[in-house]
């Protein structure tokens, strides 16, 4: 199972950054009348101008899932750091950075995005909201698996024979985590599509004509009606993005190494 779900998100995100070269047409060339039909040479039809859907959805992922990817190891990174500091250590300091990611976890995500938007470039607004609403949960996650393992058999035996306690989080803690570590990482990589799509969706994502997976719903909405499969194209390839990686945290949520 763990296998399987590996390999199916290990697919679907490696079709989503080669899309843009599988493509037989120009993504912003105009080929067809305004929402036309599906039909021969065009599976998913045309847009509002006449661009092929198809074509656009092959080139509109690769940029998100980018960006996703990176505002995810940034936060997984940052809250697997602090949460095997705060996990280990008995501190006020540990113990207020606790207090302070528990706090994080209130803020309003998407509106603090909205925010940022204002100031940075879209991609880097995704990834500072991702960092701020995914690494507090992160540390926290992390820490209190830390503080379980903290005396445990395999690091009280570690630190018996002279080994370092940074020593011991790196080489046995940290390993010791990495069912958790993955299937987090996961779950920010989620996150991060999440707030990347809205973000496009508002306005916030590529300049036209550029193509990408939640611009597109809005430019597509107008036509529903008449090529319901310019909304439906971009729509599925998001779901089935960030379902196929959700599944994959979820299967390998309870993978560890025995101790």
């Amino acid at each position: 199972m763990r296998i399987a779900a590996g390999l199916m998100s290990a697919l679907v995100v490696a079709f989503t950054l080669v899309g843009p070269g599988l493509s037989w047409q120009d993504a912003t060339a105009t080929v067809a009348p305004p929402w036309a039909a599906p039909g021969p040479g065009l599976p998913l039809g045309a847009d509002g101008l006449g661009r092929d859907v198809l074509a656009r959805v092959l080139a509109g992922g690769r940029d998100l899932t980018l960006v996703s990817l990176v505002a995810a190891s940034a936060a997984c990174v940052l809250g697997v750091a602090g949460g095997l500091w705060t996990g280990w250590s008995r501190g006020a300091a540990a113990r207020a950075a606790a207090r302070v990611a528990d706090l994080m976890l209130g803020l309003p995500l998407l509106l603090l995005c909205v925010v940022a938007v204002v100031a940075l470039p879209g991609p880097a607004a995704v990834i500072a909201g991702t960092v701020l609403g995914g690494a507090p949960l992160t540390l926290r996650t992390v820490a209190d698996a830390t503080a379980g393992a903290r005396h445990a058999g395999y690091v009280e035996a570690a630190l018996a024979r002279g080994e370092t306690p940074a020593w011991v989080l790196a080489h046995e803690v940290l390993p010791a985590h990495a069912g958790l570590v993955g299937a987090d990482f996961g779950q920010r990589v989620v996150l991060a599509l999440h707030l990347a799509a809205a973000l496009n969706v508002l306005g916030f994502g590529p300049a036209p004509p550029a193509a990408d997976w939640a611009a597109m719903l809005r430019e597509n909405l107008p036509g529903l009606g008449l090529n319901p499969a310019a909304l439906l194209g971009p729509a599925m390839a998001l779901a089935v993005l960030a379902g196929t990686v959700a599944a994959c945290s979820h299967a390998f949520g309870g993978r560890g190494v025995a101790r």
